[in-house]
């Protein structure tokens, strides 16, 4: 379940199932009865363990999650069968969360990341070009 803090982060669900937004516990959708999920947040799509897409929630999470999940017209239905989430309330603190996963992470998503990117300095580029000449050759002398 959901772990409660305070911070930016005021809760998280890790690598759960699509299908919370299938199931019913009694007559009640199972994902609507999780009050992390009325909470506004960013999420991860995962196509098995891998991200697929990040994105943010304006409202809750279930809303956003299961627009992702249950309209055969979304952009990203067929491509997802588990998420992440994170609740955060701030907006600032979405758009920061948001903007380092998707720099953090390899997924579909057009958007750029709204932070300052770091260039390389000198000393960093000097060095991953010797690391790749020492691969290139090592492969050489196999």
């Amino acid at each position: 379940m959901a772990i409660k803090r305070k911070g930016i982060v005021t809760g998280y669900a890790r690598m759960w199932p699509r299908e919370i937004f299938d199931a019913k516990e009694g007559k009640t959708l199972l994902a609507r009865t999780l009050p992390f999920l009325k909470e506004k947040g960013v999420y991860i799509l995962y196509r098995d363990e891998h991200p697929y897409y990040i994105g943010k929630s304006a409202d809750s999470l279930f809303k956003r999650l299961r627009a992702h999940a249950i309209r055969p017209q979304a952009r990203y239905y067929n491509f997802w069968n588990m998420f992440s989430a994170f609740a955060v309330p701030d907006k600032e603190g979405r758009d920061e969360l948001e903007g380092i996963l998707i720099a953090a992470m390899p997924t579909v998503n057009s958007s750029k990341p709204k932070l300052i990117k770091m260039k390389f300095p000198s000393q960093v580029s000097a060095l991953v070009k010797k690391i790749r000449a020492e691969k290139v050759k090592a492969a050489l002398t196999k």
